[in-house]
């Protein structure tokens, strides 16, 4: 199997803040990269989905996709059959043949699962994972992580732009943008809301409830071995949340009976 792409590395232009800083901001560029940084926390819904789709063709490009005709490719395509619409978003799914165990999905509804999380879960722990990374979504959570690195590019531009070179999302920066968005870490809660999405995507499609609880002990297993751009790093407490899956699932098996 190939070696993951997925670490990727970046360095952040930092400008010295000095005497002249107020001469050059002046400049129409440093004046359109400043309203660039103000504007990063209102961006409106079009704008997020343009910066999320730049983001992931740049990660298309730049890992090996398992196509449909392939193993990973056809396991991933007959699993989310019929789940290419979640509550009005429209999701698109690719598989990227790395070693990594990940999954993200993106505002603009690109679901990428890596070949390394297919390796250790079953088909039901996939899925709930997958339920999951889409709840980050629905929620807002990872619109607030594009908000973020979108505001660390704009403000890059203000350097940039004495080149006469500043641009948002410019070749070189995409990296870097998609860099920061990976390896920032949900809050607690944020992580909490989307399990509990999570599960009732599940539940809401009829799919097996029970895979949560085996996904996330699968993780905490692997939690001693987990490093960046993986779930075991940015997913932690996974016993935790083994336990209260375990415990949501026993409340809905508890209704099924009753019906």
């Amino acid at each position: 199997m190939k070696n993951s792409v997925f670490i990727l590395t970046a360095i952040f232009t930092c400008m010295a803040v000095q005497g002249q800083f107020g001469k050059k901001l002046l400049k129409k560029g440093n004046v359109d990269a400043a309203k660039k940084v103000t504007k990063a926390m209102t961006l409106s819904d079009e704008d997020m989905a343009t910066l999320s789709v730049q983001s992931v063709q740049w990660m298309d490009d730049n890992n090996p996709i398992a196509e449909v005709g392939t193993p990973y490719g056809d396991r991933l395509a007959k699993l989310v059959e019929g789940l290419e619409n979640e509550d009005g978003l429209q999701l698109n799914f690719k598989v990227y043949e790395v070693i990594d165990v990940n999954a993200f999905a993106t505002p603009d509804g690109s679901v990428r699962v890596m070949a390394g999380l297919m390796d250790l879960m079953t088909d039901a722990e996939l899925l709930s994972v997958i339920g999951h990374e889409i709840g980050h979504v629905k929620l807002g959570h990872s619109k607030k992580r594009y908000q973020s690195a979108y505001a660390i590019s704009a403000a890059k531009d203000v350097a940039m732009a004495n080149t006469g070179a500043g641009k948002v999302l410019a070749d070189e920066q995409i990296g870097g943008f998609v860099e920061h968005v990976l390896n920032a870490q949900f809050s607690q809660s944020n992580e909490t809301a989307s399990d509990e999405y999570g599960f009732k995507f599940l539940v809401r499609h009829d799919l097996d409830y029970h895979g949560m609880q085996g996904a996330f002990q699968k993780l905490a297993d692997l939690s001693g071995d987990g490093g960046k751009g993986s779930l075991t790093s940015s997913h932690p407490g996974s016993a935790k949340r083994a336990g209260r899956a375990k415990t949501w699932a026993a409340e809905e098996d508890a209704k099924k009976e009753e019906e």
